[in-house]
Protein backbone atom coordinates (compact mmCIF):
# COMPACT_ATOMS: atom_id res chain seq x y z
CA UNK A 1 0.00 0.00 0.00
CA UNK A 2 1.34 3.43 -0.91
CA UNK A 3 2.43 5.52 2.06
CA UNK A 4 0.00 8.36 1.32
CA UNK A 5 -2.93 5.93 1.03
CA UNK A 6 -1.93 4.20 4.24
CA UNK A 7 -1.52 7.51 6.08
CA UNK A 8 -4.93 8.70 4.88
CA UNK A 9 -6.62 5.49 6.02
CA UNK A 10 -4.82 5.41 9.38
CA UNK A 11 -5.83 9.04 10.00
CA UNK A 12 -9.45 8.21 9.21
CA UNK A 13 -9.36 5.21 11.53
CA UNK A 14 -7.89 7.32 14.33
CA UNK A 15 -10.58 9.93 13.81
CA UNK A 16 -13.26 7.24 14.06
CA UNK A 17 -11.57 5.93 17.20
CA UNK A 18 -11.64 9.42 18.70
CA UNK A 19 -15.33 9.79 17.94
CA UNK A 20 -16.01 6.45 19.63
CA UNK A 21 -14.21 7.69 22.74
CA UNK A 22 -16.40 10.77 22.69
CA UNK A 23 -19.51 8.61 22.52
CA UNK A 24 -18.38 6.57 25.52
CA UNK A 25 -17.85 9.79 27.48
CA UNK A 26 -21.22 11.13 26.39
CA UNK A 27 -22.92 7.94 27.55
CA UNK A 28 -21.10 8.02 30.87
CA UNK A 29 -22.12 11.64 31.38
CA UNK A 30 -25.76 11.03 30.38
CA UNK A 31 -25.53 13.34 27.39
CA UNK A 32 -28.64 14.21 25.40
CA UNK A 33 -29.66 11.19 23.30
CA UNK A 34 -29.99 13.13 20.06
CA UNK A 35 -26.43 14.44 20.45
CA UNK A 36 -25.19 10.87 20.85
CA UNK A 37 -27.13 9.78 17.77
CA UNK A 38 -25.53 12.60 15.77
CA UNK A 39 -22.12 11.31 16.82
CA UNK A 40 -22.94 7.72 15.85
CA UNK A 41 -24.23 8.92 12.49
CA UNK A 42 -20.98 10.80 11.92
CA UNK A 43 -19.06 7.62 12.69
CA UNK A 44 -21.19 5.62 10.27
CA UNK A 45 -20.49 8.14 7.51
CA UNK A 46 -16.77 8.10 8.31
CA UNK A 47 -16.70 4.30 8.17
CA UNK A 48 -18.63 4.33 4.89
CA UNK A 49 -16.07 6.76 3.42
CA UNK A 50 -13.19 4.63 4.69
CA UNK A 51 -14.76 1.51 3.17
CA UNK A 52 -15.22 3.32 -0.14
CA UNK A 53 -11.56 4.33 -0.18
CA UNK A 54 -10.47 0.78 0.68
CA UNK A 55 -12.71 -0.69 -2.00
CA UNK A 56 -11.42 1.76 -4.61
CA UNK A 57 -7.82 0.91 -3.72
CA UNK A 58 -8.57 -2.81 -3.77
CA UNK A 59 -10.29 -2.58 -7.16
CA UNK A 60 -7.51 -0.50 -8.69
CA UNK A 61 -4.70 -2.68 -7.40
CA UNK A 62 -5.56 -6.19 -6.22
CA UNK A 63 -8.55 -6.87 -8.43
CA UNK A 64 -6.92 -5.36 -11.51
CA UNK A 65 -3.83 -7.52 -11.02
CA UNK A 66 -5.95 -10.63 -10.48
CA UNK A 67 -8.07 -10.04 -13.57
CA UNK A 68 -4.95 -9.57 -15.67
CA UNK A 69 -3.55 -12.81 -14.28
CA UNK A 70 -3.48 -15.82 -16.52
CA UNK A 71 -4.62 -17.98 -13.61
CA UNK A 72 -8.42 -18.46 -13.55
CA UNK A 73 -8.40 -19.43 -9.86
CA UNK A 74 -6.87 -16.07 -8.94
CA UNK A 75 -9.55 -14.19 -10.88
CA UNK A 76 -12.30 -16.29 -9.35
CA UNK A 77 -10.93 -15.77 -5.84
CA UNK A 78 -11.01 -11.96 -5.97
CA UNK A 79 -14.43 -11.92 -7.58
CA UNK A 80 -15.77 -14.28 -4.92
CA UNK A 81 -14.23 -12.14 -2.17
CA UNK A 82 -16.03 -9.05 -3.44
CA UNK A 83 -19.34 -10.88 -3.78
CA UNK A 84 -18.95 -12.23 -0.24
CA UNK A 85 -18.25 -8.76 1.18
CA UNK A 86 -21.42 -7.35 -0.38
CA UNK A 87 -23.52 -10.35 0.60
CA UNK A 88 -22.34 -10.01 4.20
CA UNK A 89 -23.11 -6.28 4.19
CA UNK A 90 -26.63 -6.95 2.95
CA UNK A 91 -27.26 -9.41 5.79
CA UNK A 92 -26.50 -6.83 8.48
Amino acid sequence: MATTDKTQLVNRARSIQGHMGAIVRMLEEDAYCVDIIKQTQAIQKAIDKMNALLLEKHMNECVTMAIRSNKPEVRERVINELVEVFETANKL
